[in-house]
This record gives C-alpha cells, structure tokens and sequence, in this order.
C-alpha cells in the first residue's frame, strides 16, 4: 500500500534541523519524505540526502530527492521526484536506476494523461488549495480535477498544495492514495504529534472507503 502521508522536508521552511525533523517524523510512523531543497548547491543537498538517506533507510522510511536523480543514485536514496520542467520521467529513472521510484508533478489533465503513460511509480496532483510554500505557484486545481484524475490513472495520487489537517478527509475521499504535507507539518509545535492525526485521518477515510 503507498504511504497515506508524504512528508515534504524543506530547509526554508524547517525550524529544526532536517535531520532532526526526519527523526521525529519516522518514529511517528511516516514511511515517506522528500528532501526539497530549491536553493541549496549541489554539494549541500548532496550532504543533506546522504545523511538523512543514512538515518531514514534502516528505518525502512523511503527518501525521495527533488529533482536530482543523480543525488539520488549517489546517496542511495529511494526515488527522485521531477516537476514538468525536469528531467522527463524515463530519463530520470535511466539516471537514479530501475529500482528507485520516480515521481512526477502534474498541474492538469493532460500532464496527467502523459504521466500515467510513462512509467513513474506515483503522480502528484495539485496544488489542490492555495499554497505559500512556492514561489510561482500552478493554478488551484482543486477538490473536483483530484476527483477527475483518479478516473484516469491507477498510479497512486499523492495530493499536494495547501492541504491541512481540516480538509485532508475531503481529498482522501476524493482519492487520493496520499497527501503531501509541507507547512502543516514543518511548522507544527509537535510534528511528530500532526503527522499522527495526518495517518489516523487516512486510515479513517480508507476504512470509510473499504
């Protein structure tokens, strides 16, 4: 089963050290992060994804890297994730290797369509609500395009953009396999304590659905 939770780990936006925060998540019981760091140079997002890579791994905990698959592969990383101005899918998965999952962004129905033809392990879909986290962001695509995108892919949707403890129900419900949490999460007193409330929404929407 894809992990329900997708924990965005990103410098800019962490008031604990990153590897800290990878600590506190996975004792939580997240199976799923991703390193996103937009800014930083090669060698310090090379150094973060190694560590974190170090710690989370033997947890079992799967680390994904924003859009360098050859970090991926040099940190033995679990995945890369690409936007619609990276790497196209099958190039990066040539990069990081066939047994890393590779993730990709889509902003609408036809970037859906084309992704579910490639061979990435999951699709992002969003930003479902506003968001801050980005410095240009996509258009809303909202509650009813998650609704519309799970008709046409079986690939698991992660949901991304805004989503906060009170509307995650609603986009489990409207299919998602999982949401991608940055701000609600990072900037929580507690997040270890948030991304159990995210996990115990998940399991009540995927009980609701069973």
């Amino acid at each position: 089963m894809f992990p329900s939770l997708y924990a965005i780990l990103d410098p800019d936006l962490a008031s604990t050290p990153l590897t800290l925060l990878a600590e506190t998540l996975s004792g939580a019981g997240v199976q799923l992060m991703q390193l996103r760091d937009k800014r930083g140079a090669a060698a310090h997002v090379y150094s973060q994804a190694k560590e974190l890579a170090a710690i989370l791994s033997p947890r079992g905990v799967r680390l994904i890297v924003n859009d360098r698959p050859d970090i991926a592969a040099m940190t033995d990383s679990a995945g890369v994730h690409v936007g619609q101005e990276d790497l196209p899918v099958e190039d990066a998965r040539r990069v990081c290797g066939p047994s890393r999952w590779v993730g990709i962004s889509t902003h609408n129905l036809a970037q859906l369509r084309a992704a579910d033809a490639t061979s990435a392990d999951y699709i992002a879909v969003g930003p479902i609500f506003p968001t801050s986290t980005k410095a240009n962001p996509d258009p809303v695509v909202g509650i009813d395009f998650l609704r519309a995108a799970r008709q046409l892919t079986r690939k698991p949707l992660v949901a991304i953009g805004g989503i906060t403890i009170e509307s995650a129900a609603d986009v489990f419900r409207a299919g998602a396999d999982s949401v991608a949490i940055i701000r609600d999460l990072l900037a929580a007193p507690g997040p270890g304590e948030r991304a159990q409330e995210y996990l115990a929404i998940a399991e009540r929407s995927r009980a609701h659905h069973g």
